[in-house]
C-alpha cells in the first residue's frame, strides 16, 4: 500500500522516507491507488536534486558564488531535503518560523534574513535564538533598528537592498521595498562603519525573461558601490530566474549566467567580493505538481476540488496558466484538446480560474487532472477558506509535465499537449 500523508494549509508536513526514488510510485499508479477526493501534492525528488544540483553548478561556474534558496518559494521540508541534497547550502528566509524550519533541519546551514522589514522581536529571535548574522535592510530607520536590537554587534551582516526600476517581469517588485541610489550610498557608508561584511543585493522581478535585466541591475549596483566610495564584501543578484509555463518559454539558464557574468565583468568588483543569488521558483516549481478531481462540467467550464483559495492561487488574478494532463485509471483519451477554465470549490465567485487549460474534449465529472510547475507557490498559498484546507501529500518518480530550458530535467508531455 503506497503511503500518504495530510497536510493542513497552515503547517507544512514533517516526515522522513527511506524509500528509494527507484520504489516510488508514479502519478497514475497513486491516482490509481487511491482514487483521491482531495488534492494530491505530488514531489518529484529527483527533479529537486537535478534542478539544484545544474543550478548551483551553473552559477558556480560563472561567478564563483554561493546560491541562497528563496525559502518562501516552498517551504516544505520534503522540497527543502531534496534541495540540499542537490548542493545548496545557503537559505534566503523572510520569517523567523522559515529560519526555525531550516535551522532545524539543517544546523550547519547559511541562514540570511533577507527580509528588508522586520519586527524588533524577529531580529531579536534571529540573532540571540538562531545565529543569524546576516540581514537585509532598505532604510536608516531598519539599519538602527537591527544595531539596537543586536546589542549594536560586531559579527553582522547587513546587506542594502537597492531599488529597481519597473521592469518587464511577469510579476513586477519594484514598488515595495529598495533604497534609491542616494539611500543606498549612505547606508552603505554607516553599514560599512558598523557591520563585518556588508553587501548590496536587488530583485529584477519574479518570472523574468529578459536575462539582460541582471546586466542592467549589476550595472546601477555597480554605480552605488563606486559613488560610495565603500568595498562591499558582497554582491546579490537576486531571484527572479524563470521556468517554463505552457505561455512562457524562458531562455536557457546558460543565458542569465553569462549575463550575470557580463555585468560583473563590467563593474570590476574585487577579487573577493562574494556573489550570492537568491532563486525560489526556478529551483522548485517543476518540482511538484497537483491532482485534482473534477466535480462538475459546464460546458467548457470545470468545477475542480482546489482553487485560488488553495494551490492556485497563481492560476487566478496573475492568471499564470500550468501545463495539465488528464488522469483517467479507466484508459487514456484519444479525443482532441480543447479550452478549458476551472472553478475552485469555495462558494467564491472570486474562485475561478480562466486558463486556458487544455484538456480531451470527453474530460467528465469523476476524472481527475494532474497541473504541472506547482512546485513554487502552490501548496505553500493554501489558506484555510471554506474549510477546503486538507490536502495529501506523496513523493513520485514521474518527469516534470514541462521542462525549464537549461536545467537538464526532461518533459512528461509534448509541448502541444500543455
Amino acid at each position: 500500500m503506497t503511503q500518504t500523508r495530510f497536510r493542513s494549509a497552515v503547517a507544512p508536513l514533517r516526515r522522513n522516507t527511506t524509500r528509494t526514488i527507484a520504489a516510488l510510485p508514479t502519478v497514475d499508479a497513486l491516482v490509481a491507488e487511491l482514487r483521491p477526493a482531495e488534492p494530491l501534492h505530488c514531489i518529484r525528488p529527483q527533479v529537486l536534486r537535478a534542478t539544484a544540483r545544474r543550478f548551483v553548478d551553473s552559477f558556480a561556474a560563472a561567478t564563483g558564488g554561493d546560491v541562497l534558496y528563496a525559502v518562501k518559494c516552498n517551504p516544505d521540508p520534503a522540497f527543502l531535503r531534496n534541495l540540499w541534497k542537490g548542493g545548496v547550502r545557503h537559505f534566503d528566509c523572510a520569517s523567523p518560523a522559515e529560519i526555525r524550519i531550516v535551522r532545524s533541519m539543517f544546523p550547519e546551514a547559511e541562514v540570511h534574513y533577507m527580509h528588508p522589514v522586520k519586527n524588533r522581536a524577529a531580529i531579536r529571535q534571529a540573532y540571540y535564538g538562531h545565529d543569524v548574522r546576516d540581514f537585509s535592510l532598505d532604510s536608516v530607520e531598519e539599519l538602527e533598528k537591527i544595531l539596537a536590537e543586536t546589542g549594536r554587534a560586531k559579527d553582522l551582516g547587513l546587506f542594502i537592498r537597492l531599488a529597481m526600476p519597473k521592469g518587464n517581469a511577469a510579476m513586477d517588485l519594484s514598488g515595495k521595498f529598495g533604497a534609491d541610489k542616494d539611500t543606498a550610498v549612505t547606508l552603505l557608508r554607516r553599514a560599512r562603519a558598523v557591520g563585518r561584511r556588508v553587501g548590496l543585493c536587488f530583485h529584477v522581478g519574479s518570472q523574468m525573461l529578459d536575462p539582460a535585466a541582471y546586466t542592467r541591475a549589476i550595472l546601477m549596483a555597480g554605480g552605488v558601490v563606486a559613488a560610495a566610495g565603500v568595498e562591499v564584501d558582497v554582491l546579490d543578484v537576486g531571484g527572479g530566474f524563470p521556468v517554463s509555463y505552457p505561455d512562457m518559454e524562458p531562455p536557457d539558464l546558460s543565458l542569465f549566467m553569462d549575463a550575470i557574468a557580463e555585468g560583473l565583468r563590467a563593474i570590476a568588483l574585487p577579487a573577493s567580493t562574494r556573489i550570492w543569488c537568491e532563486p525560489g521558483r526556478a529551483l522548485v516549481a517543476a518540482g511538484g505538481s497537483v491532482v485534482v478531481q473534477v466535480e462538475r462540467r459546464r460546458g467548457d467550464e470545470l468545477f475542480v476540488n482546489d482553487g485560488v483559495y488553495g494551490s492556485l492561487s497563481d492560476a487566478g488574478v496573475p492568471a499564470f496558466r500550468f501545463p495539465c494532463r488528464l488522469v483517467r485509471p479507466s484508459g487514456d483519451s484519444d479525443a482532441p484538446l480543447l479550452p478549458f477554465s476551472f472553478w475552485g470549490p469555495t462558494c467564491d465567485s472570486a474562485d475561478r480560474m480562466r486558463g486556458p487549460f487544455l484538456l480531451p474534449a470527453d474530460v467528465r465529472e469523476g476524472d481527475w487532472i494532474e497541473i504541472g510547475q506547482l512546485g513554487a507557490y502552490g501548496a505553500t498559498l493554501r489558506t484555510e477558506f471554506n474549510g477546503f484546507d486538507q490536502a495529501r501529500l506523496a513523493e513520485v518518480v514521474d518527469p516534470p509535465l514541462l521542462e525549464t530550458a537549461g536545467h537538464g530535467v526532461s518533459p512528461r508531455l509534448p509541448r502541444m499537449a500543455a
